[in-house]
């Protein structure tokens, strides 16, 4: 569902100290100041670095060379020595890279990458006991291993793959040409991304990289058809200032409405003995919401961090306006408004979203939904929260999904009954999220069952029901798998 924006909620660590002051004067954990200090150079450090070393006046072997030595010392900054666990990590994964034959790096790579992020979320966790009160260094890690695991399928689709036999969008983002290891250590630990994401393409990095990355989208859009004379500049000021706004705006919610209700009021004994079911429901409800304004803050700000680089262009919209939402990871005005799991979910983390769907689910031969599920669970980490919210997921998306394909066609007759729709449906969907990722941000077993047994498991129950006793209709106008340029011929020939 979502990735804890890194570095997490905690209390001790082990990197730099100098920020403890600051620290202690706002009531803010060290690690959350570390944090907020990396990224605000960061961002400085993007303009000065669109601005002194475009790819007019420098050559992208000194781009990768700055964005790479930036990266390295931002985390040993934020997480000290444990930030040998991203190095080792990299390591390992380039010499697969450059030693395992093109049809199998992506299995070599998935497995190493994800088996040493588990084995640091099981170590952090367990066997050292440092629980959520230490040093997080899993978030960076988080990151790598899904750079890792694209950069590892996308070059198996560009060199051991036949292109007849991909997708369109596989096509587009296949390398051709296993990567050099400045090429390969810039992607991965670039000083924009490495701290708190998002994965991006190493097509689209290394033509940012060399300048091409605006000019590329620009004829993908064909711009001439969009009254451009000649090929524009874009800039990226613009978004850059309404992504800082809606990161103060998060962050003055995060120390407001956070702070007001936190996810311990879940476990009063108010609300688990004393409150009737529907303040139950709208307090956790509330609680929940009051949850989001840190990763509202932490993405929307690697965003325009990005986009102070010159990273992230996505096109021209329909109005002719440069769209800079490319790495984007959510969408606010879509997850309030979502009328469905799937559109709150399409929308929050969303390139999280996207590996999830280019590595796992367009990949797999059976039970995409439920491998999806129990992949971002493992990436995730191992808090048994985690695995609560996402067999809790399974259940309701495959249960939304059957109402939706028997129902939704019978509201669609008029606009009266489509708003009652979407009103009905936008409730329901609201609160079914927030029954569900409570776990998520509970953690524990303990207080997880507490807060489930207070709610009578009613999502669970519903849910089940719906499976079991409604039809299951096939979706319209939706397939799983991307089209191939095989499956279209077979169709012809069909």
């Amino acid at each position: 569902m979502a990735a804890e924006p890194p570095p997490s909620l905690s209390y001790r660590t082990t990197g730099s100290t100098c920020l403890h002051p600051l620290s202690e004067l706002l009531g803010i954990p060290l690690d959350q100041v570390n944090f907020v200090a990396c990224q605000l150079f960061a961002l400085f450090a993007a303009f000065w670095f669109r601005s002194y070393l475009s790819p007019g006046k420098t050559s992208p072997d000194v781009r990768h060379a700055f964005a790479t030595i930036f990266g390295i010392y931002f985390v040993i900054f934020c997480f000290g020595w444990y930030s040998v666990h991203l190095f080792v990590l990299v390591l390992m994964c380039y010499g697969i890279m450059v030693t395992a034959s093109t049809s199998n790096v992506h299995r070599y790579s998935f497995f190493v990458a994800m088996g040493y992020l588990t084995i640091c979320h099981i170590s952090r966790i367990y066997i050292f006991h440092y629980g959520i009160l230490t040093t997080d260094f899993s978030g960076p890690l988080m990151i790598v291993t899904q750079k890792i695991t694209t950069l590892a399928f996308q070059v198996h689709d560009g060199l051991g793959r036949k292109a007849e036999d991909l997708s369109t969008e596989q096509r587009r983002l296949a390398v051709k040409a296993k990567p050099s290891f400045l090429e390969y250590v810039s992607y991965l630990l670039n000083f924009m991304s490495v701290i708190a994401g998002p994965c991006n393409n190493f097509k689209e990095y290394i033509a940012f990289i060399e300048g091409r990355h605006t000019h590329m989208k620009l004829l993908e859009v064909n711009w001439k058809e969009k009254g451009f004379h000649s090929l524009p500049e874009p800039s990226p000021t613009g978004a850059v200032i309404h992504k800082l706004c809606m990161t103060l705006v998060s962050l003055l919610l995060f120390l407001t409405l956070t702070k007001t209700f936190p996810v311990t009021c879940l476990v009063d004994d108010w609300f688990v003995h004393k409150a009737n079911f529907l303040t139950r429901l709208c307090y956790l409800y509330v609680v929940m919401q009051a949850s989001k304004p840190k990763y509202y803050f932490a993405w929307t700000l690697a965003d325009a961090v990005n986009n102070a680089a010159g990273f992230g262009f996505s096109g021209v919209d329909k109005s002719g306006n440069f769209c800079w939402d490319l790495l984007s990871n959510l969408n606010i005005w879509k997850i309030e408004t979502a009328t469905s799991f799937k559109m709150y979910l399409e929308n929050w983390n969303i390139q999280t979203a996207t590996w999830l769907k280019r590595v796992c689910y367009e990949r797999v031969p059976w039970h995409p939904t439920v491998l999806t599920f129990i992949l971002s669970a493992l990436w995730h980490g191992v808090y048994p929260g985690y695995y609560f919210t996402f067999l809790t997921g399974i259940l309701v998306t495959l249960a939304a999904r059957t109402v939706r394909n028997n129902y939704r066609h019978y509201f669609l007759s008029s606009k009266a009954l489509k708003v009652v729709y979407d009103i009905v449906t936008w409730a329901v969907t609201q609160l079914a999220v927030s029954y569900t990722v409570a776990p998520f941000v509970m953690l524990a077993v303990e207080p997880t069952i507490s807060l489930y047994k207070s709610m009578y498991f009613y999502l669970h129950i519903i849910s089940l029901l719906i499976i079991l006793f409604l039809p299951i209709k096939p979706q319209a106008h939706n397939q799983r798998r991307p089209q191939t340029l095989n499956s279209v011929n077979k169709k012809k020939i069909d």
